[in-house]
């Protein structure tokens, strides 16, 4: 080979070794990324304030396969968040159980927690007394940590012309003292009440305790199973009337979220306006409004909890672990991409 072609080729030479260098750089960080839980699973960065993934941050997380469940409400967590974690800690195992008999729910989730079939249970409302006696009595202290903000919407037929309603209208309808929804403003029609039932879930017993004040609701309540069937139920009756929690409803196509309010004509509703009506949808659907979540003008908000048993055990370690995950920035960033409000 002449010296001219040996010159002319070294420059090339040199570049093609540049450009493999940068190559086995770039894999190694990429690894790196994938090592440390901040790359999730649909291939994007997911970091923390300071660049760094705030999953990985937090200490103490155990190893081992931890049993969970409760709340119903709590899906969109396990469905889209949980997974986050399993990437950030592989060894830190969780496996969603179903009651043995009944329906899932935030009472029998803590019921399994104390029944040690559960390593840490999730709940859409606060503990009961009777919930920390029973504990108490088994030489146990029970801890509800809250870690994200939901809020209840109230579900009617799209085709109902009302603007909203008040806390004390929806009071008045499920207790039977308005029937009719010309009693507030609308059509002249039958109201037909939907609900799940009372020992079905925390947001049931939530909507009695909280909204209800306790009242028992109206005889003629149509039970059901869950919030698909009764927004099913909502959506193919024009007088129907339903609550859930808000990321269950907000987003649905077939029905309308109702604005509330604590005054007359001081409504807030539940999704960020403009509404988005149902023959745009599902190419457009409903965003929940958080701000007005977390400021408190939406007039029914309440947390979500995980509650754990406070010992020494590996499964309360289980529990704060995963409750302190949550409430990473991470973990907050996740949960609002669920549809809940974030706590911090």
């Amino acid at each position: 080979m002449s010296q001219g072609k040996s010159n002319s080729l070294l420059p090339l030479l040199l570049s093609l070794l540049a450009t493999l260098g940068l190559l086995g750089i770039g894999v190694v960080l990429v690894l790196r990324l994938i090592n440390n839980g901040d790359i999730i699973g649909n291939g994007s960065l997911n970091l923390g304030t300071e660049g760094q993934s705030t999953f990985t941050q937090v200490k103490n997380v155990p190893s081992g396969l931890f049993n969970y469940g409760g709340s119903t409400t709590w899906a969109p967590i396990r469905r889209d968040v949980d997974p986050l974690l399993q990437v950030a800690w592989p060894n830190f195992r969780l496996r969603y159980v179903d009651p043995p008999t009944g329906t899932p729910g935030s009472g029998s989730g803590i019921r399994m927690l104390l029944n040690n079939q559960l390593s840490f249970s999730q709940s859409s409302r606060p503990l009961k007394d009777e919930e920390l006696a029973k504990a108490a009595t088994q030489g146990v202290k029970l801890t509800a940590i809250p870690v994200a903000i939901d809020g209840l919407a109230i579900a009617v037929n799209p085709r109902l012309g009302i603007p909203g309603l008040t806390v004390q209208e929806i009071v008045d309808i499920y207790t039977g003292q308005i029937t009719n929804w010309q009693q507030v403003g609308g059509p002249s029609l039958k109201i037909t009440l939907f609900s799940r039932r009372p020992e079905d879930g925390g947001t049931v017993e939530y909507f009695i305790q909280e909204v209800l004040g306790q009242q028992p609701m109206s005889s003629t309540v149509v039970m059901v199973r869950d919030t698909t069937n009764g927004l099913r139920r909502v959506a193919a009756t024009l007088g129907g009337i339903y609550y859930a929690s808000a990321p269950e409803v907000v987003g649905q196509c077939t029905i309308r979220p109702l604005p509330l309010g604590r005054q007359k004509d001081e409504y807030v509703p539940p999704y960020q306006e403009p509404y988005v009506p149902p023959e745009r949808c599902p190419q457009q659907r409903n965003q929940l409004n958080h701000r007005a979540f977390q400021d408190g003008t939406y007039p029914i908000t309440r947390r979500l909890f995980v509650i754990i048993k406070e010992d020494n055990s590996l499964d309360a370690k289980a529990g704060r672990a995963y409750a302190d995950l949550l409430l990473t920035d991470q973990g907050q960033a996740a949960i609002e991409k669920a549809g809940f409000v974030r706590l911090r």
